[in-house]
């Protein structure tokens, strides 16, 4: 049977390439996982068992359930995100795929920063955009000057993550600040991707959409209570771009799940500082545990930190590493470069621990 052509524009995820080489190990040390490691809140499971009992398990709303986008805009109004609209999607990852389906031609081109999630190269090529990427290293700051210089005539979009998945880097109030201004200048929308918000270690928490209204504002529930599974994201955005997306979301995901919507109503009443200070904690274990044998930056946000290879081969590094039961993953698969890798630091203490052994004996 032969496969459409766009399925050839994508490639199996590169961490599920190291989660097969990985198949024989036993009991690794798995710093690899880009998810927590803490359970969902005693108080959210029960939401989402009371809305079972209580008969809430039917479709939604195509955009959310009202209370849940109610509660989302008065607390985003709070911080100073005036968004017109909200649609509940089928998490982040769903959020995106509307949000490009709904914004971008064939042929678009939208600029990314360089290293990026996994997903927004795939998803851009498999819709036929072109992602232009802009290089970040060594400090993982974009520049707003280099962005602007990537824009052409076929510039659609402006992609940031904040804070950043592979690097944990969090853009500054000026780097921001400047992309604002390139994005102004060229009447060009920006897509935030801020899934990783909850967890800031030095800082607050700032976003592009208090000051640029063409924001498409990105996030969920996935890291803050650990609903990775429950497949919960939401978009903050101007009106008719939230009709765009729900019309295709009508058509695609119908809605995200009715049963974890409730629950993610419960989970924004979770206190979550207490899981921000652990791992504000497992950052300074990993970062001093490896800064004297790697060159790294420390990571301000979410819970990666992402260091040079020792021989500036990030791909072969993370073969070796996996010959010694580490899991990490390599940084080809989130960047035009391969000189880095990945490692995630939701993990207990010992296993962080064991990892910086490992790392530190692999450095030579």
């Amino acid at each position: 049977m032969e496969l459409a052509e766009r399925t050839r524009r994508i490639d199996s995820s590169g961490i599920r390439k190291v989660f097969a080489l990985a198949a024989d190990m036993k009991d690794p040390v798995n710093l690899s996982i880009g998810q927590p490691h803490f359970d969902v809140p005693d108080s959210v499971k029960e939401a989402a068992i009371r809305a079972i009992r209580d008969g809430r398990n039917s479709y939604t709303l195509t955009a959310g359930i009202p209370e849940l986008r109610q509660r989302l805009l008065e607390r985003y109004r709070q911080r100073g995100v005036e968004a017109e609209d909200v649609i509940i999607t089928s998490g982040v990852s769903g959020g995106i795929l509307l949000c490009f389906l709904a914004l971008l031609n064939e042929g678009d081109e939208i600029i990314i920063p360089d290293p990026y999630f996994v997903m927004y190269k795939h998803l851009a090529n498999f819709i036929g955009a072109r992602p232009v990427f802009v290089d970040t290293y060594p400090d993982f700051q974009p520049d707003p000057q280099k962005i602007e210089a990537a824009i052409t005539p076929c510039t659609k979009m402006i992609l940031v993550n904040n804070p950043n998945n592979p690097t944990g880097a969090v853009y500054t109030k000026d780097v921001l600040r400047g992309l604002v201004e390139v994005a102004a200048k060229y009447g060009l929308p920006i897509l935030t991707d801020e899934i990783y918000d909850c967890f800031l270690y030095d800082s607050k928490p700032i976003s592009i959409a208090e000051w640029y209204p063409d924001t498409i504002l990105l996030s969920g529930f996935s890291k803050s209570a650990a609903l990775t599974g429950w497949r919960v994201g939401y978009a903050l955005a101007p009106k008719s771009v939230v009709a765009a997306m729900a019309n295709i979301q009508m058509y695609s995901f119908v809605c995200a799940p009715s049963v974890a919507q409730w629950a993610a109503l419960a989970a924004l009443d979770e206190d979550t500082s207490r899981n921000t200070d652990d791992y504000r904690r497992k950052r300074d274990l990993i970062y001093n545990g490896i800064k004297d044998r790697y060159e790294v930056t420390k990571p301000d946000g979410a819970f990666y930190i992402f260091p040079k290879a020792p021989n500036n081969d990030g791909d072969s590094f993370v073969q070796e590493a996996i010959r010694n039961n580490l899991l990490v993953v390599p940084g080809s698969v989130f960047s035009e470069r391969k000189t880095h890798f990945r490692i995630s630091y939701a993990a207990e203490d010992s296993v962080i621990g064991r990892g910086v052994e490992i790392l530190n004996r692999l450095a030579g």
